[in-house]
């Protein structure tokens, strides 16, 4: 941990006071399980995650933070889809790898499966590896150049120990291409043979052969050309139903969020500003930003107009954020002495209806 994450930590008023971040009990009002019964199990709880970067600024090399990811809390259910949107540069990439360990959370909480994963060492944390698992933005840059399909895919398998010989390992390689499409003789070709959405089918294949519960999908068709897009979306959709999984499906593009989430979390300069199911979000956008963010959507019905609002201004640093709410100088609604002052919670505006905003003075 870096001097300032411990002066951070300590309370540092420019820094944030460590008080903020402590882990706060189960409450549906900050984002977090709702007491209502439930008929899925919570499968991932997150809860006060922090992702800070520390950089070197001037002459002297004052070290200031990056405030990539700053106190998040969301869950995801065993079985359903969490759609993670906001502009680029928000913190959802960050924060996807925050909860999967594979970058190291500077404050907070992450519960996997009933279990606090986030003071396990690196040793203690890799039998849980094959349980979560990542499906990156880039197919080509995340596959290795210099194995093959067989190897890349195979490798998990070695690793965690899946299969007792290598005619079971090629089996079960074999196995999962033709599972995500592809032909079991691409097993013996290299990556920089396959096209965009096949080495995508790849990635996927390998996420697959640990077989998890649960999978952070970064951005995976963005890099996709759009005829191709469509049938990765479905192939996740229909594993999801096939094994049970569990995704944290993060995109800017917002008609596949829609699609492919039962509850969508909206992101905006490291904070979640508004969780909701999908079709709620979509009909009833309570969070300034969210309806700016929506109202890009392309109607498809040519007789029927959205405004589109235009937000003024660029998003603040991450390394020097506003006060108070985040979002209130490029805000309509803001109000001078409250929102430029203190942070709105994540809360319901009615009771039990799982939609939760962080906003003073909301749309309702």
């Amino acid at each position: 941990m870096s001097d300032d994450a411990r002066q951070a930590e300590k309370g540092d008023p420019a820094l944030g006071s460590a008080a903020q971040w402590e882990p706060p009990a189960a409450d549906p009002a900050d984002g977090a399980e709702p007491a209502a019964p439930k008929k899925r199990k919570t499968l991932l709880q997150v809860e006060r995650l922090a992702k800070f970067f520390p950089v070197k600024q001037g002459l002297l090399g004052r070290t200031k933070l990056v405030r990539a990811v700053d106190g998040v809390t969301f869950y995801v259910r065993s079985g359903e889809t969490l759609g993670l949107v906001g502009e680029s540069g928000c913190g959802k990439s960050t924060l996807g790898r925050a909860v999967l360990r594979l970058v190291e959370p500077t404050f907070g909480r992450i519960v996997f499966d009933g279990k606090d994963i986030t003071p396990l060492s690196q040793a203690q944390l890799r039998p849980l590896r094959r349980k979560m698992q990542i499906i990156f933005q880039d197919p080509y840059s995340s596959l290795n150049p210099r194995m093959t399909v067989r190897a890349i895919v195979g490798e998990a398998l070695k690793i965690h120990q899946l299969a007792s010989s290598r005619s079971e390992e090629e089996a079960k390689v074999e196995a999962l291409l033709r599972r995500v499409g592809l032909r079991p003789e691409a097993m013996h070709r290299y990556p920089h043979e396959f096209s965009g959405g096949q080495r995508q089918r790849i990635g996927i294949a390998r996420a697959l052969a640990v077989q998890p519960d649960f999978i952070v999908c970064d951005e995976p068709i963005s890099a996709l050309d759009v005829s191709i897009q469509a049938q990765i979306v479905n192939l996740l959709l229909d594993l999801q139903d096939e094994y049970n999984l569990s995704y944290l499906f993060i995109s800017h593009d917002l008609k596949v969020v829609e699609y492919v989430s039962r509850r969508v979390a909206v992101m905006y300069l490291g904070k979640i500003v508004e969780v909701a199911p999908a079709a709620a979000l979509y009909d009833r956008r309570h969070h300034p930003y969210t309806r700016a963010l929506l109202s890009a959507i392309p109607v498809p019905d040519p007789e029927r107009r959205r405004l589109r609002i235009l937000l003024e201004g660029d998003v603040p640093s991450p390394i020097d954020p506003p006060a108070g709410c985040a979002f209130h100088p490029r805000c309509t609604r803001a109000e001078k002495g409250k929102c430029d002052v203190e942070s709105p919670p994540l809360s319901e505006l009615e009771k039990d209806s799982h939609h939760r905003v962080a906003c003073w003075n909301p749309y309702v």
